[in-house]
């Protein structure tokens, strides 16, 4: 049993006994003991997650679907199970329409190639927001240097909100797609990403949301957001990385072209013709992260033990919790304050370059990130060259926001030298 057994009511978590599910929160760095608040970059792995992983491989492993033994039926078993998980997970209604990818990036990639390139021409536009991260940037620009197309981007404003009314004066007859982060991972900021779901539908436009930042962290129902993609990333939701999810109506789904050629995406295959394979698998080709697969449904498990409500809850009393401690630090300037935010806090402090800022607190055992965090119009908009990013779960404390801030106050009296 693991501490998730301690959690007191579905609105409360009890932080100190579910860091004991994760090794690594164990270690020292630099004599320190470890605070590690990078986990917009990638989670922590709890030792459920590891261990259903170890057991695959010791035990049960084999591929899926291409064989009639014990083995590989049961890693059918897990590896398709997984799928019902996700599908749980994000409320979908069918789990056909959960696909299987190398992380948000792929899904990203697998929407611009087989809905993209079939069904965006010369002279559409795609609307992006100026808070996205470059995997919901690059590949529809690729996209449009092809087919001519041209990509729109909603405006932010100085808090690191959308300027909604902007948006809705680009949605046009011309508009093809939206590609919107459900949660700036620059910023914080959690994008209003219902109503411009609404508003491109009253426009016939479907939309695509890049969950990466938002699943790990909040109730995410694609459902009630009638989305008509969804991506997210494991290794962002406490499972391995190399596997991640794209959420897809299933009407569009089969409209679309596959992504990748070759075995198991198949029904039948001729030197004349190949026909696909129903979905979901259409859009597996080839021998799938399978050990990764089960990680990921391990990991999700896990993480709606805890309850992502509670998760939520916790996670915003932490982010209050260091606005307040670095914002009394002088010299400190947060980068993004919109009033709905996620347990992310980017900053800059005069005089210290973010690089210097993230050293200084790896010696202190604090690991943050320090950079353009993939954001580099984000760095642009707001006229720094990087920043130093704060991001927290919920296996973090409070007694570590205010470890943050003493490692601030120090770096700042260190460069006062």
């Amino acid at each position: 049993m693991t501490a998730q057994a301690v959690l007191a009511t579905p609105a409360t978590l009890d932080a100190v006994a579910l860091r004991s599910d994760f090794p690594t929160l164990r270690r020292t760095i630099n004599g320190h003991p470890l605070v590690y608040l990078d986990s917009a970059a990638t989670s922590q792995k709890p030792q459920v997650v590891i261990d259903r992983m170890n057991q695959f491989y010791a035990e049960e492993y084999s591929t899926v679907r291409r064989s009639i033994h014990l083995l590989s039926a049961k890693a059918t078993q897990a590896y398709e199970g997984t799928r019902r998980t996700v599908a749980q997970f994000l409320n979908a209604p069918e789990t056909r329409q959960i696909i299987f990818t190398k992380g948000t990036t792929e899904g990203i990639n697998l929407v611009a190639h087989g809905y993209g390139r079939k069904f965006i021409g010369a002279g559409d536009e795609i609307i992006i927001s100026a808070t996205e991260h470059h995997a919901n940037i690059v590949p529809w620009q690729m996209l449009c240097e092809e087919k001519g197309a041209h990509l729109r981007v909603i405006p932010v404003d100085d808090r690191g909100e959308l300027i909604l009314e902007a948006y809705e004066q680009m949605l046009t007859e011309r508009t093809k797609l939206v590609a919107i982060g459900h949660i700036s991972n620059a910023l914080g900021t959690i994008h209003p990403v219902e109503d411009i779901i609404r508003l491109a539908h009253a426009h016939g436009v479907p939309v695509l949301v890049d969950g990466a930042q938002a699943a790990p962290h909040m109730p995410v129902d694609v459902q009630a957001l009638d989305c008509d993609f969804y991506v997210f990333s494991g290794h962002k939701a406490c499972g391995p990385t190399g596997i991640g999810v794209l959420y897809g109506k299933v009407e569009l789904l089969e409209r679309m072209n596959p992504f990748l050629g070759g075995g198991d995406m198949i029904e039948t295959v001729t030197f004349e013709k190949t026909t696909y394979a129903p979905l979901p698998h259409k859009f597996e080709a080839g021998t799938p992260a399978i050990a990764e697969v089960i990680g990921l449904g391990a990991a999700l498990d896990y993480l709606r033990g805890i309850g992502l409500e509670a998760i939520a809850t916790y996670e915003h009393q932490l982010l209050e919790q260091a606005t307040a401690r670095l914002s009394s630090i002088p010299g400190v300037r947060i980068i993004g304050t919109a009033q709905r935010k996620a347990a992310i806090v980017s900053f800059t402090v005069d005089g210290i370059h973010p690089h210097d800022i993230g050293t200084l607190l790896d010696q202190e055992g604090i690991a943050i990130r320090a950079g353009h965090h993939c954001a580099q119009p984000v760095m642009a908009r707001y006229g720094v060259p990087a920043t130093a990013r704060a991001s927290f779960a919920f296996y973090n404390l409070p007694s570590e926001v205010e470890a943050l801030g003493v490692a601030i106050e120090k770096t700042i009296a260190v460069f006062a030298l």
